[in-house]
C-alpha cells in the first residue's frame, strides 16, 4: 500500500478535497477513501484518524495563508515542510500519536497546540 499511496499521494488527495470540497468539508472525504483504501488492502489497523486530519488540516491552512495554493507542486515548493512525514510529531508525543485512541478519533495535540491561521 505504502509504495503506490504514499505521503506525496496522501498530501495530494488532502489538496484535492480541501480545493474541492473546502476545507470544513475535505477531513470528511479524506477520512473515508482512506478508510476504504486501508480496508482494501487489508490494513485497516494502520489508519490514524489524528494523522488524517492533521495532514488535511495542514495542506488547507497552507493553501490558506500561501500565494499559490492552486498549483500542487507550487504549493510544496512554498511549504516544504509539508514534505516532512516527522511534521506531526513537532505538536504529539510519540505514544500519543501511535496509541489506539488516536487512530480512532480527533485526539488534540500534547506536545505543542496547533498554529490558529487567518481566515480570509
Amino acid at each position: 500500500m505504502n509504495e503506490r499511496f504514499g505521503h506525496r499521494e496522501h498530501l495530494y488527495l488532502a489538496w484535492s478535497a480541501v480545493r474541492f470540497h473546502g476545507p470544513e468539508e475535505a477531513g470528511d472525504h479524506v477520512v473515508s477513501f482512506i478508510k476504504d483504501v486501508a480496508a482494501q488492502h487489508g490494513a485497516p489497523q494502520l489508519y490514524n484518524e489524528t494523522m488524517t486530519r492533521f495532514w488535511v488540516w495542514a495542506v488547507a491552512t497552507a493553501i490558506e495563508i500561501g500565494e499559490r495554493g492552486d498549483d500542487f507542486d507550487a504549493l510544496l515548493e512554498e511549504h516544504p515542510q509539508l514534505t516532512d512525514k516527522r511534521l506531526p510529531w513537532r505538536h504529539w508525543s510519540d505514544e500519543l500519536l501511535r496509541s489506539a485512541r488516536a487512530k480512532a478519533r480527533w485526539v488534540d495535540p500534547d506536545l505543542e497546540p496547533l498554529p490558529v491561521t487567518p481566515r480570509a
